[in-house]
C-alpha cells in the first residue's frame, strides 16, 4: 500500500471520527434540552401554562390528522389541506411574495447605490432615515392602506426583506477590490454596466447571497409578528391557541415553523453552493 493511499485513509477516518462527534454532541444537547422542558413542564403549576414534550409533539401529530379549509388568493376557490399545511400555506401566501419582491427591490438598489456614487450620495441620509424603523412599525400603515389580510402582511414582509438584502448587496458591490475593476480595466472592460455585471456582481455575489439567506429566517420571524395583528396563518394560530389556553398547540406551530424554515434553509444552501461552486 503507497503512503498516499494510507494517508487518505487516515484522513478520511479523522473526518468521519470528528464528524461523529459533532453528531453525539448535537444529540446530546438536544437530550439535554428536552430534559430541562420536562423538568420545568412537570414542576410548573397550573400545567398547562407549560406543555410537557409528549403533550406538544401529540397537539403537532393532531395538527396533520384534522383538516382544514382555507382559501387561495386570487383565484377564488377552496383547498381543503390538514390542518397545520393548511395554515402554513396561509402564511406562505404573503410571507413569498413579501420575501422575493423584498429582496429583488432590496438586491436592485443595494449594488446600484454601492456602484453608483452620486446615487448614494443622493439616497444615502434617506437610508439612514427609514433603516433604523422596525419592520413591525409599519404595522399601522399596512392595517390601514392594505387591510388585514395578505396584503398587508406581505408588505411587513417586504419591508424586513428589503433592508436586509440591501446591506448584503451594498456592502457586496462596496468590498469589490480595485485589482479586479483595474484588471477588467486592462482586459477592455469599459462601461459601468459591462463591469458591474461582469465584476461587480460575481465578486459581491457571496454577500448578496448570504443577505438572502438571513432574510429567509428574519422574515419567518417578522411574519409571525405581522400575522399577531390578525393576519391568516400560523402566527394567527399560534396567539389564538394560547388565547383558549391551548398552549401545546401553540408550541406544535412554532415546531412546524422551525420544520418550514429548516427545509427553506436547507434548500437554499444547496443553490448557493451550486452558484458559487466557482470559489
Amino acid at each position: 500500500m503507497s503512503t498516499r493511499t494510507t494517508g487518505t485513509k487516515l484522513v478520511t477516518a479523522a473526518v468521519g471520527e470528528g464528524d461523529l462527534k459533532r453528531y453525539l454532541r448535537g444529540f446530546g444537547g438536544l437530550l439535554a434540552f428536552l430534559l430541562v422542558w420536562w423538568v420545568g413542564a412537570v414542576t410548573t403549576q397550573p400545567s398547562y401554562l407549560v406543555p410537557g414534550p409528549l403533550e406538544s409533539v401529540r397537539a403537532f401529530v393532531t395538527l396533520f390528522t384534522t383538516s382544514t379549509a382555507i382559501a387561495v388568493p386570487l383565484v377564488g376557490s377552496e383547498l381543503v389541506l390538514p390542518t397545520g399545511l393548511a395554515h402554513l400555506a396561509e402564511t406562505l401566501f404573503h410571507y413569498v411574495p413579501g420575501l422575493l419582491l423584498g429582496a429583488g427591490c432590496g438586491i436592485g438598489l443595494g449594488l446600484t447605490m454601492g456602484w453608483n456614487g452620486a446615487l448614494d450620495d443622493w439616497l444615502r441620509p434617506l437610508v439612514r432615515v427609514l433603516r433604523p424603523i422596525p419592520p413591525l412599525a409599519w404595522v399601522v400603515f399596512a392595517i390601514v392602506w392594505f387591510g388585514i389580510h395578505h396584503t398587508g402582511a406581505a408588505f411587513i414582509v417586504f419591508v424586513g426583506a428589503f433592508w436586509i438584502n440591501f446591506y448584503g448587496a451594498y456592502g457586496g458591490v462596496e468590498g469589490v477590490s480595485t485589482e479586479l475593476t483595474d484588471a477588467a480595466s486592462t482586459l477592455g472592460v469599459e462601461r459601468d454596466l459591462s463591469m458591474l455585471k461582469l465584476v461587480a456582481l460575481p465578486s459581491a455575489a457571496p454577500q448578496v447571497l448570504t443577505g438572502f439567506r438571513t432574510s429567509i429566517g428574519r422574515c419567518w420571524m417578522i411574519v409571525v409578528g405581522a400575522e399577531l395583528f390578525g393576519a391568516p396563518g400560523v402566527g394567527y394560530e399560534i396567539i389564538n391557541a394560547s388565547n383558549n389556553l391551548a398552549m401545546a398547540t401553540s408550541v406544535a406551530y412554532m415546531f412546524l415553523i422551525s420544520l418550514a424554515f429548516l427545509c427553506m434553509d436547507v434548500g437554499f444552501r444547496l443553490v448557493e453552493r451550486r452558484v458559487l461552486a466557482w470559489r
